[in-house]
């Protein structure tokens, strides 16, 4: 049996890929496009090569701002406001809580935190059913404690 030995030249530094920068300049370049044009961006973090501890100076520098949604469905996501109205943060987790996907869009409004047609109409069906069945429409919550 043989055995290769296989060197791997692991590197730490803050500017190795030189990507940060041009990075932030496209993010700013999406709001001018976003406020002039009402055109999304989406810039998949995944995709673009970034050394250790790049991707999390990129979130540092844009930071966190009002908004923090969760959402469950087909697994856990998080969608962050950063300090820069417009710009969002989207993350996509597994079962395992690991980063699946994330992305920067710059948008008013992430598509994912949108309701879809289907599900508003079948929102609007079942409260016309409550509607019809006069379920709890007498009572208002403060009635209810009082």
């Amino acid at each position: 049996m043989t055995t290769h030995s296989v060197q791997f030249n692991i590197q730490i530094g803050d500017d190795l890929t030189w990507n940060v920068a041009p990075l932030l300049h496209e993010v700013k370049h999406a709001l001018d496009n976003l406020i002039k044009n009402n055109e999304t961006t989406i810039i998949d973090l995944r995709s673009i090569p970034l050394a250790p501890g790049e991707e999390d100076k990129i979130l540092n520098i844009l930071g966190q701002g009002e908004i923090k949604a969760q959402l469950y469905a087909l697994g856990q996501s998080e969608i962050i406001e950063t300090q820069y109205a417009g710009v969002w943060i989207v993350s996509h987790y597994n079962d395992e809580n690991e980063i699946m996907g994330r992305f920067i869009e710059i948008t008013s409004m992430p598509d994912i935190l949108c309701s879809q047609t289907e599900d508003m109409i079948e929102a609007r069906n079942h409260l016309s059913e409550s509607l019809k069945e006069g379920q709890n429409i007498h009572e208002s919550s403060v009635e209810k404690s009082a």
